[in-house]
């Protein structure tokens, strides 16, 4: 008989997880005045249509040297003037992409506007887009703050604004088992130089900079914006690499569902369980491909009887109706809650080694 087809769908997921990880895609807003057309897809600089002007090709060109691999592709989606961005947001909002950048955010005065964006996306329509904006203290995960610029190899200094690309474009070629944190810049020459303490305070406020070690410029560490935790929302999501990984698992997680499960079960307790065993065996393998330490999924007994308490209190067992408290958890667990499925997922997310602490004794 094999395995069932919802947990193939959900191992095949998993199996391809490093694969997808270092192949993000970009969304790219380009101002262009004369633009024959709005919407062009880049998978290499061969793509670059030639009518655009030269620093809107040079933006996409930054973006595709990624690091370890350049990014899947760049979708690049034109507007004429600022006053676009209203329009051009409804039409990014319906496409599959991992990161924003707008090369001229900044100087039309919309970074904050795209970071309230952003932030709406992820919280109520439970997308894991993610931007990066210069200058932008979003305090979120789903931005990164680019606050620092860098010569290039031609000698021409790059603002912040302008180093945006760079960086998402290194970020969406790292796979999930590397973290940004000193991926060099292997064209640049300088850059913006701070000192070690300006270096820590810049980073302990959620901005992304640049260093200079004395041959090279690398990221100094690879952080989100988000810099003030609350109650289950703590230091992991100042990290890009363990953000990356938990909006991987969310979306894996809801697409395969959505394509294997929904729809195509009734929602019985057994089933249930199918959906429970399918996630645990998703997470198995992200633990063997280095992305989770650890990860299972179970029924969750306490949104499960907030459910049958709303119901009256009250849940048929064997045929026989009783009250919700003199019922075992296990009766809870098989309950029947009509087309709803109240799950739980506890993981433990596997960051890169960054930091070493090395004592050195002389005898």
């Amino acid at each position: 008989m094999g395995v069932p087809k919802v947990t193939v769908a959900f191992i095949e997921q998993a199996l391809t997880a490093m694969q997808r990880s270092d192949r993000g895609i970009i969304m790219m807003l380009l101002k262009e005045s004369a633009a024959e057309r709005t919407d062009y897809t880049i998978y290499d600089v061969s793509d670059i249509p030639e009518t655009l002007t030269e620093q809107n090709q040079q933006q996409i060109k930054y973006a595709l040297m990624g690091y370890q691999t350049s990014p899947k592709k760049i979708l690049v989606h034109l507007m004429k003037a600022d006053t676009e961005y209203t329009e051009a947001l409804k039409y990014v909002a319906t496409q599959k992409w991992n990161y924003l950048v707008i090369p001229t955010v900044e100087t039309d005065e919309k970074a904050q506007e795209i970071a309230s964006w952003i932030k709406t996306q992820r919280t109520q329509q439970h997308k894991t887009y993610k931007a990066v904006l210069p200058n932008c203290a979003g305090d979120q995960e789903g931005v990164i703050n680019v606050t620092c610029g860098y010569t290039d190899g031609d000698g021409k200094k790059l603002t912040a604004e302008q180093t945006c690309a760079r960086i998402a474009g290194i970020i969406c070629g790292t796979p999930l088992n590397m973290s940004v944190t000193y991926a060099p810049l292997s064209e640049a020459q300088d850059c913006d130089r701070l000192e070690p303490t300006e270096q820590d305070e810049a980073v302990d406020a959620g901005k992304l900079i640049l260093v200079w070690d004395g041959e090279k410029v690398k990221i100094c560490r690879g952080v989100t914006s988000f810099v003030t935790t609350v109650d289950g929302k703590g230091d992991s999501f100042k990290k890009i690499k363990l953000v990356e990984a938990m909006d991987m698992m969310q979306d894996d997680i809801r697409t395969t569902a959505q394509d294997s499960y929904i729809g195509k079960y009734v929602n019985s307790y057994d089933n249930k369980c199918l959906l429970i065993t399918a996630i645990n065996a998703y997470f198995q393998q992200l633990v063997r491909e280095g992305v989770l330490g650890s990860g299972s999924c179970q029924i969750d007994m306490e949104a499960q009887r907030l459910y049958f308490k709303g119901k009256g209190g009250k849940l048929v067992v064997n045929g026989e109706t009783k009250n919700l408290e003199d019922c075992t958890d296990q009766e809870i667990k098989e309950g029947n809650t009509g087309s709803k499925v109240f799950l739980k997922a506890d993981v433990s997310l596997l960051d890169a080694l960054e930091d070493i602490d090395l004592n050195i004794y002389i005898g």
